[in-house]
C-alpha cells in the first residue's frame, strides 16, 4: 500500500501536522553529495541565472499575473530589491533544510538542523555584510524565529527516517513551447514509485479559498515532472513552518495538461510585451508592498526607457 493519500475529487487536504514517519520516503544508505553549495545571495533573487534565456518560472508568472510592469522590473530590468527579514528568514531556513538532508540519517536530528540555522546565517552574512542592516541589529532574534520555524518542521515529520530522491532540483525543459525554469525544494518517491513534491513555506497557510494561488507553484512542478518522467506525482505538499499546517493535493494528467495549456497563454503574453515593450500596471491591494512605486505611473512615478529585449530573445 502507497505511503501516500488524497484525491482529486476531495482535492485539497489540510492537515495541521504531527510526526508521521509512514508518510515518507524510505531510508536509503547515505550517499555523498555532489550539490553545490546553497546561494548565499538570497533565494528567489536570480540565482546567477542572469544572462541566461528568458523563462517562465513560477515566481515570474505570478508576477506578470500580478502586474505586467512588476514582471518587466524583475525579468527584464532586474532591478534590485531590498529583502524583507521574512525573506531572508525564508533563505536561511530552506539552506538548513536542504543542508540537513546531506547528512547521514541519523544526524538528522532537530540540533543538528538548528546549527545549520546558525551556520547558513553566519554564511549569507559573510556573503553580504549589508545583510545585517535589516535586522536592526537584532540577530540574536532574527535567529531564534529561524529556529523556532525550524522546529516546527520537527513537528511535521521526522527526517532521519528517510532520504529524499533529490533536494534543491533544478529543472529546466521547453514544453509546449515553454521553456519552464525553476527549483524544487524536495522530491520523495515511495518503494511503489509514487512521486511527492514538498515545497516549504515559512509563512502561514492560505485561508480556505485561497490555496489554488499557493498550489499554482507546485502545479508547475508536477508538470514539469510529467513532462521529465512520463509520469504525474502522486501528491502535492506545501509544508507552512510558521503556523505547522500542510497542505496536500494530488493532481491528475487531465489537469495538468490544461494547465500546461494556461502556462502557454502566459508565456505567449510575456512573449509579446517582452517583443513590444508594452508592460502595463495593474493596480491591485498587493501594490503596499511594491518597491517599485517611484517607476509606477498608478502612484505618479515615470516608467523608465524599456532596455530592450533581454540578449538572444526571439520574438
Amino acid at each position: 500500500m502507497t505511503a501516500y493519500s488524497g484525491s482529486s475529487t476531495d482535492p485539497i487536504v489540510r492537515n495541521d501536522g504531527t510526526a508521521d514517519d509512514s508518510a515518507t520516503s524510505p531510508a536509503k544508505a547515505p550517499e555523498t553529495s555532489s550539490s553545490p553549495s546553497p546561494d548565499t545571495s538570497g533565494r528567489g533573487h536570480g540565482r546567477g541565472l542572469v544572462g541566461r534565456p528568458l523563462a517562465l518560472s513560477p515566481s515570474r508568472a505570478a508576477d506578470f499575473k500580478q502586474c505586467p510592469l512588476l514582471y518587466r522590473y524583475r525579468a527584464i530590468d532586474r532591478f534590485p530589491e531590498t529583502p524583507t527579514q521574512a525573506q531572508t528568514r525564508g533563505t536561511v531556513v530552506h539552506a538548513a533544510l536542504e543542508n540537513l538532508f546531506d547528512l547521514p540519517a541519523e544526524l538528522r536530528t532537530r540540533e543538528s538542523a538548528e546549527f545549520l540555522v546558525e551556520g547558513a546565517w553566519a554564511a549569507m552574512c559573510e556573503a553580504d555584510p549589508s545583510l545585517g542592516a535589516i535586522l536592526d541589529g537584532d540577530d540574536d532574534k532574527f535567529v531564534e524565529k529561524a529556529i523556532k520555524l525550524i522546529g516546527n518542521y520537527y513537528r511535521l515529520e521526522n527526517p532521519t527516517a528517510f532520504t529524499p530522491e533529490s533536494v534543491e532540483e533544478h529543472v529546466e525543459i521547453e514544453s509546449d513551447d515553454v521553456l519552464m525554469r525553476g527549483f524544487i525544494d524536495r522530491i520523495d518517491v515511495a518503494p511503489t514509485g509514487e512521486i511527492r513534491i514538498v515545497d516549504y513555506k515559512t509563512g502561514r497557510a492560505p485561508g480556505e479559498g485561497y490555496e489554488a494561488k499557493a498550489l499554482f507553484q507546485m502545479k508547475f512542478y508536477a508538470l514539469a515532472i510529467l513532462r521529465i518522467r512520463g509520469v504525474v506525482p502522486h501528491r502535492l505538499q506545501l509544508m507552512y513552518l510558521s503556523d505547522g499546517q500542510v497542505l496536500s493535493y494530488t493532481p491528475d494528467h487531465d489537469e495538468l495538461e490544461r494547465f500546461g495549456r494556461t502556462l502557454s497563454a502566459i508565456w505567449q503574453a510575456i512573449r509579446e510585451a517582452v517583443a513590444s515593450g508594452d508592460f502595463r500596471p495593474r493596480r491591485s491591494a498587493l501594490c503596499r508592498m511594491c518597491e517599485h512605486k517611484s517607476r509606477c505611473p498608478e502612484f505618479g512615478g515615470e516608467i523608465p526607457e524599456y532596455p530592450g529585449p533581454p540578449p538572444g530573445f526571439v520574438a
